[in-house]
């Protein structure tokens, strides 16, 4: 059985064989009819010296011919797909081979008249070249009477560069891609009026509207990969007047390496109308501060501490440890930072920053030199209707874990902080502020040399306390340095609004938005912890470090822009509903209080707010009390942080 198969030729090198025979035949008939023709095809009239010498070598060059196309691997070239490289190459190769016929049977056989030599090479190239794309041709052919169809995506290409090219010459050769492309934006005023493959270049951006009526447009597609920002959300918002569905090319990287295709299109992300460009900050620092330390992240399952931990992963930590109470998002970080990462030391712990006694082991055996405190509880209006939640997760948590670094020599703790922390309206908000108090305590009494007064705050009645030998000596030689970092929303994070609205798009509607005037700040993931990063290289202590999020983004306008996006009309195919602000929610976020001024750092996307001053020791005294209420599920919690956190002003007749 196997030395039949082994007989049994591949379709290719039938092709193959076929080629051959007919290039022998084509090259014989070549020949023929150049010397016929010049003999104004009688042929009786042709002379018996140039036909005995066409007869005694043409068989000759032919096989000549047939071994280069072999050795130059013409017969193993797939035809459907070729283009003008393989054009040039047969072009090539058969002008060499004609003029080496020619000085042949000059030398053997004596001169043949000039049409011969000229038109024999001429035909001999016509016939090889017409059977190779033939099939091309009729599949070109094929596609464009296919894509005459009414049925098919008639496509507005905004871009007539390389990339809007690329883009073209796939639609039309591909049979998958049911689109046409029937006209072309571009913004340089000397391509207008003028055709790429076939296809009228109309106008530039402005002209989008006017064409995409004349043309009836149904797609947009864009390709513009180096584009600014600030061009693409421009072309993107006069699109979305247009019922068309867009796309775009992912960026300049497949265009770099040529590999442009329909297919790479992709659906317009919302990140696109921010309307700026991606921050990028140069990591050299982090790296520098991270490489070869021991970093623990809690809450490292969650959206920013799973970023955290991706990038921490990537800077040649000592070791990495994810620390989050859910089970399944810390194993499913710590599965792809095995794969992605396997080099790196990683450990993966279960538990609550609200338990002491676990932190305190942790530290103990693992030794994290900076811990990322991204532990906390962040969804508005769940927190409202669980407000000793909030205070136990968030601020009791973050104190515990920033007394346990402390007492155990971690050398830096940056928490994560929000700009809902400024003026809070909600409990949230509120306790994050407690978080960056307490974080300014802790550093205010470390600098000041009397650590040993920050109290331990006990919820089991077993704890043991650190101070052991209670003359202080666990205190004498702490230098942690307690830092914040403010930021606002996050696209895609958890609980985020993008991956709400798109699920209520996807269901058809209604999209639900609190208010049609509420703002809010946006960055993405990657970019937010990129920045918290490296915030955390500048840190001295004490600091409430602010990322400059840009301009804030209408909350409305997004929704309406994200319903463009999927292909829909907003208020006729997906309704939009406005239900009201939740409880504790604001209009618009702060960056900053009042009262806080800002200083620059060496990053103009990092800015330092100088702190409020408020009396410590009162505070700590005021924590140990909360605390107690906390746990005690007190109703009138609220109160009690509205002692202590004078800008929150809770509204308590919502919570009757």
């Amino acid at each position: 059985m196997e030395t039949r198969k082994a007989h049994i030729l591949e379709h290719w090198q039938i092709v193959a064989i076929l080629l051959m025979l007919y290039d022998f035949s084509a090259i014989l008939l070549s020949y023929f009819v150049a010397l016929w023709a010049r003999f104004d095809f009688v042929y009786t009239t042709i002379p018996s010296a140039f036909l005995s010498a066409y007869v005694r070598s043409i068989a000759f060059y032919a096989i000549i011919c047939i071994i280069v196309f072999w050795v130059t691997r013409l017969y193993k070239i797939i035809w459907r797909f070729a283009s003008v490289v393989e054009l040039i190459k047969v072009v090539e190769i058969c002008i060499v081979l004609s003029l080496l016929y020619s000085v042949i049977i000059t030398a053997v056989y004596g001169r043949m008249p000039i049409s011969f030599y000229l038109w024999g090479g001429a035909t001999q190239l016509m016939f090889l070249v017409a059977i190779r794309f033939s099939y091309r041709f009729i599949l070109l052919l094929q596609t464009v009477y296919r894509k005459t169809d009414e049925t098919v995506g008639r496509v507005m290409l905004i871009g007539a560069g390389s990339a809007g090219q690329m883009i073209l010459r796939d639609i039309n050769r591909t049979k998958e891609v049911n689109d046409k492309v029937v006209c072309c934006i571009d913004d340089n005023p000397n391509k207008w009026g003028r055709f790429i493959e076939g296809v009228p270049i109309v106008g530039g951006r402005d002209d989008i509207l006017t064409n995409v009526k004349k043309y009836h447009v149904t797609k947009i597609y864009m390709a513009i990969p180096s584009a600014s920002a600030e061009d693409r959300k421009e072309i993107i918002g006069i699109c979305n007047v247009t019922d068309c569905q867009l796309k775009q090319l992912p960026g300049m990287y497949q265009f770099v390496l040529g590999e442009i295709h329909a297919s790479d299109m992709t659906d317009v992300s919302v990140e696109d109308l921010l309307g700026r460009e991606p921050i990028t900050a140069d990591m050299q620092e982090v790296f520098n501060f991270i490489n070869g330390k021991v970093v623990l992240v809690t809450g490292g399952g969650g959206s920013i501490g799973s970023e955290l931990c991706r990038q921490i992963a990537a800077h040649n930590p000592k070791q990495l440890i994810i620390f989050d109470v859910y089970e399944n998002n810390a194993y499913a970080i710590q599965l792809e930072l095995k794969e992605k990462h396997p080099e790196v030391n990683l450990v993966t712990l279960i538990g609550s920053v609200r338990d002491s006694r676990r932190l305190f082991k942790i530290f103990d055996e693992y030794k994290p030199q900076i811990v990322y405190h991204a532990a906390a509880h962040k969804h508005v209006p769940l927190m409202e209707d669980s407000p000793c939640e909030a205070i136990k997760n968030n601020a009791i948590g973050t104190y515990k874990t920033a007394y346990a670094a402390m007492v155990h020599g971690c050398e830096r703790f940056v928490l994560i902080s929000t700009d809902k922390a400024v003026n809070p309206t909600n409990i949230m908000g509120a306790s994050k502020r407690l978080c960056e108090m307490i974080i300014q305590s802790f550093d205010a009494k470390i600098k000041a040399g009397k650590a040993a007064e920050i109290p331990q705050l006990f919820t089991h009645a077993s704890e043991d306390n650190i101070d052991k030998d209670e003359i202080g000596s666990i205190f004498k030689n702490v230098k942690t340095e307690f830092v914040a970092v403010r930021f606002g929303n996050v696209l895609g994070s958890n609980g985020s609004v993008i991956p709400v609205f798109k699920k209520q798009i996807e269901k058809g509607g209604p999209v639900t938005v609190t208010h049609p005037d509420i703002i809010r700040y946006f960055m993405t993931i990657p970019e937010a912890v990129s920045l918290v990063m490296l915030a955390g290289t500048y840190a001295h202590g004490g600091e409430i470090f602010v990322l400059d999020m840009g301009s804030p983004v209408k909350i409305d306008t997004l929704a309406r822009n994200l319903i463009k996006l999927s292909g829909y009309r907003p208020d006729i195919d997906i309704k939009i509903v406005y239900s009201g602000l939740r409880p504790g929610e604001k209009l618009y976020e702060e960056k900053l209080m009042a009262e806080e001024g800002l200083k620059k750092t060496e990053n103009d996307l990092i800015l330092i707010g100088c702190p409020i001053p408020f009396d410590i020791d009162v505070f700590l005294t005021q924590l140990d009390d909360l605390m107690t209420v906390a746990y005690c599920n007190r109703k009138d919690i609220r109160n009690q942080v509205a002692a202590m956190v004078n800008t929150y002003h809770p509204d308590n007749t919502a919570h009757l």
